[in-house]
């Protein structure tokens, strides 16, 4: 399974943010909420609460829909989702569209667009065509959350998945991971 590691996440937000604050915030939010294109681009003005700290996810593909927490990041600004999606508003002004993200003509962003636009991002950043897909944000998230040992519900939480079969493709452990693992545990039992 494709995914980015975590510096190619942070070159590709850096490309998004110097190109506009739309690519930065949709680039953002699809990684930090495992969005598919679909979901990114359908997510309404509605959707976001900045007071709460919340946003709403509609999931696609009969996913569970979820509300998860907006987070600021005081050590890496490009992972402030803050100051991403307000980067984002003032730019896209009273735009009367009840999408958040919208183009030029004041209509939802189309994934087809979203996909070329991800893909200027990626030759930007040096990435190679084959993971030049923004869905390749949410298997990046998946995948680090696999590395730095979360629960596998949570990520079935975060992921939106009704099945545990569908969150159990990104288990993806090598022989080094399961040897630390194994080694870790038995210290703490002996």
């Amino acid at each position: 399974m494709e995914y980015f590691t975590s510096n190619e996440v942070l070159t590709l937000l850096n490309v998004a943010r110097n190109k506009s604050a739309r690519c930065w915030a949709m680039l953002l939010l699809s990684y930090k909420h495992a969005l598919r294109p679909s979901e990114c681009c359908g997510l309404r003005l509605t959707d976001v609460d900045l007071s709460a700290g919340s946003i709403r996810i509609g999931r696609l593909k009969n996913g569970n829909p979820n509300r998860q927490e907006i987070t600021g990041h005081r050590g890496k600004p490009l992972l402030d989702e803050y100051v991403a999606i307000r980067a984002w508003l003032k730019e896209r002004g009273s735009d009367p569209s009840p999408f958040l993200f919208t183009s030029q003509k004041s209509k939802r962003i189309d994934r087809t667009q979203w996909f070329r636009q991800f893909q200027s991002i990626c030759s930007g950043a040096g990435i190679d065509t084959e993971r030049a897909h923004p869905h390749v944000l949410r298997h990046s998230l998946a995948t680090h959350l696999v590395e730095g040992h979360a629960d596998v519900l949570e990520i079935k939480q975060r992921l939106g998945h009704k099945s545990i079969q569908s969150t159990m493709v990104y288990s993806h452990i090598g022989d080094r991971q399961a040897d630390t693992a194994t080694r870790r545990v038995l210290n703490e039992l002996f």
